[in-house]
């Protein structure tokens, strides 16, 4: 497996994935219904993921494709997975909110090696690959050395998921401690830690692989952690908590407290 190789195919997803999600953004011209799990779905999404699907099956037919509309496709057994989140922001592309991203990573053996996160509506577009660092927009990025939470610029994105995990007292605690807190939402919050504009950033509870799996490749190449809300580092996890080394130990510390 030659990683550059891969990016390169990935990248041409992403192009082939803002060719169908950009110009409905825009036109507003789409129907939405929900799921089973009363989240919002667009044909957009489905159109998007079939665009990216199509691709990299004519270009890589060995390997398989799991997504966030159509399920595993291809062969279930193959060592290289690609995982996608078609649009990643589902409610805010619905509302006309430029905050959504479409979501590419290669698995190799259970293992995420390469992450695409492409914001056409912010014009930004994230990428890394596994000992070849992350980039925004052609630029080489690192996560920030911000030590301390009083210090700390934080994204929380509070949901009735923390508080049905017990969790409330905890995130009020550090929100108060941090220096400034704000809710980016989404995949934004995780690639601003991989930018140094954000120190530490904290999901909801709740997430899919899928939500997950091209963010970490970014963050860590970043020079970056993350994990799960447990300290975990699973990318099927339910929850994502990223940060610099200094922040993520801090905030995971902070979650386990009773």
């Amino acid at each position: 497996m030659n990683l550059s190789t891969e990016l390169a195919l990935a990248l041409r997803a992403a192009d082939a994935a803002d060719a169908v999600s950009m110009p409905g953004f825009r036109s507003r011209a789409f129907t939405v219904s929900r799921k089973a799990d009363k989240s919002e779905v667009t044909e957009l999404d489905r159109n998007t993921e079939s665009a990216i699907t199509t691709l990299l099956r004519k270009e890589r037919p060995e390997h398989s494709v799991y997504g966030e509309e159509h399920g595993i496709v291809g062969p279930s057994d193959a060592s290289l997975q690609w995982v996608i989140d078609p649009i990643d922001g589902t409610s805010n592309f619905v509302r006309g909110v430029p905050v959504w991203a479409t979501l590419i990573a290669l698995v190799h053996d259970g293992v995420p090696v390469l992450g695409v996160v492409s914001a056409p509506a912010l014009g930004s577009r994230w990428w890394a690959t596994r000992g070849g660092g992350a980039f925004h927009n052609d630029q080489r990025i690192t996560v920030s050395d911000v030590a301390t939470l009083e210090r700390a610029s934080v994204s929380v994105t509070v949901s009735e998921s923390w508080h049905d995990a017990g969790k409330s007292e905890q995130l009020a605690t550090l929100q108060r401690t941090a220096a400034r807190v704000r809710n980016y939402g989404d995949f934004w919050q995780h690639m601003l830690v991989a930018q140094g504009a954000v120190d530490c950033a904290i999901d909801a509870i709740g997430l899919a692989p899928y939500d997950i799996a091209a963010l970490t490749t970014i963050v860590s190449e970043a020079g970056g952690r993350w994990s799960d809300r447990h300290g975990n580092s699973d990318w099927r996890a339910n929850s994502l908590v990223s940060g610099n080394a200094h922040l993520h130990s801090l905030v995971i510390d902070h979650l386990r407290t009773p």
